[in-house]
């Protein structure tokens, strides 16, 4: 793709890459409706957020409403990635089946009926529904399904079915997994009724938070923050090595503190620094991994991240600035394992930085976009002086706004508004969607008891493993029990990667947090530290083949091999799969654990920095010089012992790389003399 794409390329690229965002084209009459329902949406997330006091379960039927309701209307029952709307018909008017718009309706009813009873007649009726209500969570469940296969695809209600089915057969299910099976009644019940499912946590997190957080970030960017944080990443990183990777890093860096968007991070950057890379040299998929990578870090960085971190705030019940803090260290290793391989592969190439022309004017930069950090900074002050996050995003929107009307050099109208309101409330349907779908998953769980079996499940599985293992030839140097630990964390890493790989990461998280944690805290692992080990696997999913979306938008931009592309991401994303190993055996490099110590935050993360960036090496082959193939494995083979915490390995791992790095050396030296020679 050339460097002169349009916006209108990039949104295509969008659409194709991201599935949540296939929205169909309708005609100008329903388009109208469409928007004024969008900005209503946006305008009632506000108001709620800011100044409304309105009861929990009619916030979240409101917004599940206007969740259902749009997206039977905007995503077809077959995806369709063309921007022009379908002809109109008498029973397909302004594009829009009206099946579609028939599903809307009892979409919006189902939703809002439970909501709109008083509340007395709820809790009399929770443990024995009229059939009206079974009727009407049926409906619901059904919809539900359906809405977030149209807008995330087929995987995760097709995990939700197996749940509901799972939940009714249970009786038939083997060992530990059986149970004596619900009733339908009993089933839509827990699942309708309570605040156990659908109506429960995920989708209550989703209107609370994620909403006003994905508006804020769409306002953001459109009064030039994002462009702020390109051109500052370009004046940074730029002269360097191989500048535009390193550009498309720190950019990628600033930019996903406002966007916990894989896919839209990698289009917004890419489309800048992937045709950059390419011109200094960088090959094509590795050009597209590198943007796809370090856009995936969007979802794990302060102080934003992804819907995943204010369901961890819900589900630990605790304040959100401690979720922001334990993941500072982890993102920045993310980053630095980026880093070290993009240099790393600059220097083998012999690639240049970019030129003082091609470079922005620092001064000039600040001159346009500096008001654009006002918002930014509002937000980041409230919630680290202890105020909610929905109170910090209604101020941090309204400082979007104010901004926006007042910057001369990238002034909002009142259309501009009006659009990025529409724009908000569009990219949060399908994670609405997702949620309610996990409402059903949870709900099944919490009903059937299914965490704690599977749970027992995975650590025995572990248990006998590691005793097999520990009883053989290295049982003077591990324990059944840290074999355990060890195997029930590596079945957890693998399961959330799969189960990434079709679903969106908030619905992986939601999902194997629900399944995983109980499993971890038998073996002694805190809450938090379990939360974070499944929420960074799963965003690991985005880069991480067959399905790593993110990594396929880059190769798209790059003209690349999508699955080669996904391949060298996973590669340069290698930190973020060893990271949460690092963090349960030293909880300290999540700063929030009550067994924290400077001196063990030290040693852990000076640890963890060695052994990221001798993976690095061994990755790319080069140090000082090139590396053959047994100083390759050699070198990472000793990785392994300064990410393991503790001064004993990383003496180990010190020791085992010394003949590397003096052969590095004189390697070096040697190819000094020869460029003098000649």
């Amino acid at each position: 793709m050339s460097q002169d794409t349009t916006d209108q390329s990039l949104e295509d690229l969008e659409r194709k890459y991201d599935p949540d965002l296939t929205f169909r084209a309708a005609g100008p009459v329903l388009a109208v409706v469409i928007t004024a329902a969008l900005v209503a949406m946006s305008l009632y997330h506000y108001y709620a957020s800011g100044f409304g006091l309105i009861r929990e379960l009619v916030h979240r039927g409101i917004h599940l409403s206007f969740v259902l309701g749009l997206v039977f209307v905007l995503f077809s029952f077959i995806k369709s990635t063309s921007s022009q709307p379908a002809p109109s018909t008498w029973w397909r008017p302004s594009g829009v089946h009206l099946w579609d718009i028939v599903l809307a309706v009892m979409a919006v009813a189902a939703a809002m009926y439970l909501p709109l009873l008083p509340a007395e007649a709820v809790a009399s009726r929770v443990g024995a529904p009229a059939p009206i209500d079974v009727f009407m969570g049926t409906v619901l469940l059904v919809l539900v399904l359906e809405a977030a296969r149209r807008s995330v695809g087929p995987t995760l209600p097709l995990i939700a079915l197996i749940f509901v089915g799972y939940a009714v057969f249970g009786m038939y299910a083997p060992g530990a997994l059986r149970h004596p099976g619900a009733s339908w009644t009993g089933l839509i019940n827990h699942l309708y009724m309570t605040n156990q499912g659908i109506y429960g946590i995920a989708i209550g997190v989703v209107a609370k938070y994620v909403f006003l957080f994905v508006l804020f970030g769409v306002l953001a960017t459109r009064i030039g923050l994002g462009q702020l944080f390109i051109d500052l990443a370009s004046v940074i990183a730029g002269r360097y090595a191989g500048g535009p990777a390193k550009v498309a890093i720190f950019s990628s860096a600033m930019l996903g503190t406002i966007s916990g968007s894989s896919i839209a991070n990698t289009v917004t950057t890419g489309s800048l620094t992937i045709p950059a890379m390419k011109k200094v040299g960088y090959p094509p998929h590795f050009a597209g991994a590198v943007e796809a990578t370090a856009s995936t870090g969007g979802q794990i960085t302060p102080p934003i991240m992804g819907a995943a971190a204010f369901i961890m705030v819900e589900f630990l019940e605790i304040p959100y600035r401690e979720v922001l803090l334990a993941a500072m260290f982890p993102a920045m290793l993310h980053y630095f394992g980026i880093f070290v391989m993009v240099h790393l592969e600059a220097k083998r190439l012999g690639l240049r930085g970019l030129t003082k022309d091609e470079l922005p004017k620092a001064l000039v930069v600040m001159k346009q976009h500096w008001l654009s950090v006002i918002p930014l900074g509002i937000l980041v002050y409230l919630i680290i002086s202890g105020k909610t996050p929905d109170f910090a995003a209604v101020w941090g929107i309204t400082a979007c706004v104010v901004v926006g009307i007042l910057n001369p050099h990238n002034r909002m109208g009142i259309k501009d508004l009006i659009e990025s309101l529409a724009t908000g409330a569009k990219y949060s349907l399908a994670v609405g969607a997702a949620a309610a779908a996990v409402g059903i998953i949870v709900g099944v769980v919490t009903l059937t008891g299914t965490g704690f079996r599977l749970s027992f499940v995975v650590t025995q599985a572990a248990s006998d493993l590691g005793g097999f293992i520990a009883s053989g030839m290295l049982a003077e140097y591990v324990t059944q029990n840290g074999l355990t630990l060890f195997f029930t964390l590596l079945f957890t890493a693998v399961a959330c990667i799969i189960m990434g790989a079709g679903i969106p990461t908030t619905a992986t998280y939601i999902i194997l947090v629900s399944i995983a944690a109980p499993a971890l805290a038998l073996l002694g692992v805190q809450p938090l530290v379990a939360h974070f080990f499944v929420f960074y696997y799963g965003v690991l999913a985005d880069i991480t083949p067959p399905v790593a979306l993110a990594a396929y938008a880059g190769a798209g931009i790059a003209g690349a091999n999508p699955f080669k592309t996904g391949n060298t991401a996973f590669r340069l994303g290698i930190a973020k799969a060893l990271v949460p190993f690092v963090f349960v055996y030293s909880p300290a490099l999540l700063l929030v654990t009550p067994e924290f110590t400077w001196y063990d935050l030290t040693v852990t993360l000076v640890g963890a920095m060695c052994g990221i960036g001798l993976l690095g090496v061994a990755f790319s082959g080069y140090m000082l010089a090139g590396l053959n193939k047994l100083e390759r494995y050699w070198t990472a083979f000793a990785a392994m012992f300064f990410v393991a915490p503790g001064l004993q390995t990383m003496a180990i791992g010190g020791v085992l790389m010394l003949p590397v790095v003096l052969r590095q050396v004189m390697a070096r030296k040697n190819q000094q003399l020869m460029t003098q020679d000649a």
